[in-house]
């Protein structure tokens, strides 16, 4: 669990937005280098799509990107994912979760990854100020819980990234983010 990261903006050649460096393709990088993993799945599930990471491993098939964002949110130029799920402005937690849950053991099963970088921004909430999605907090919380519950399941180890969460009211961001390492405890501990 890394407290911040998700630093998916940042290209090979340059920082974007908010992001210097692209933690999450560096931490990817090193574990093929060491041989640590041979397939890596990273799980971008920020609002914004992870137009950085996309670019970073567009032809290396060692690491599949997969980013569901909001479909009308920066960055407005988007880089072609390995699989780019665009939302709809104020999707809500069902339509949301229903995708979620058809994609991720589909996408499991066929690229076999022995390592997950998960980005859980928590930005996809309706109240976020650079956000346009309309979930609520627990539908934030069943997210990320599918997501950790899937990892368990398929025996995968996961490494998260806090990435965004920009709602106006601070105690939104904290209630939203703690419910992520509140439930990494619950499952895997």
């Amino acid at each position: 669990m890394n407290i911040a990261g998700g630093t998916h903006h940042a290209y090979s050649d340059r920082g974007e937005a908010f992001c210097l460096l692209n933690d999450q393709a560096i931490g990817a990088r090193y574990l093929l280098y060491k041989n640590l993993a041979k397939k890596i799945l990273i799980v971008d599930l920020d609002v914004h799509q992870g137009n950085g990471t996309a670019e970073i491993f567009q032809n290396d098939v060692s690491v599949f990107t997969f980013s569901m964002h909001g479909k009308g949110n920066y960055p407005f130029k988007k880089e072609q994912s390995d699989l780019d799920i665009a939302l709809e402005n104020n999707t809500d937690d069902a339509t949301y979760l229903s995708i979620l849950k058809e994609t991720l053991p589909k996408l499991i099963y066929e690229e076999k990854p022995d390592f997950i970088y998960y980005l859980c921004g928590v930005d996809v909430v309706a109240s976020d100020k650079l956000g346009k999605l309309g979930m609520t907090i627990e539908g934030c919380k069943e997210r990320d819980r599918f997501v950790l519950e899937t990892c368990k399941q398929y025996n995968i180890p996961v490494m998260c990234c806090m990435g965004g969460g920009y709602s106006p009211d601070i105690k939104i961001i904290i209630k939203a983010h703690a419910n992520t390492y509140r439930l990494a405890q619950e499952i895997f501990f």
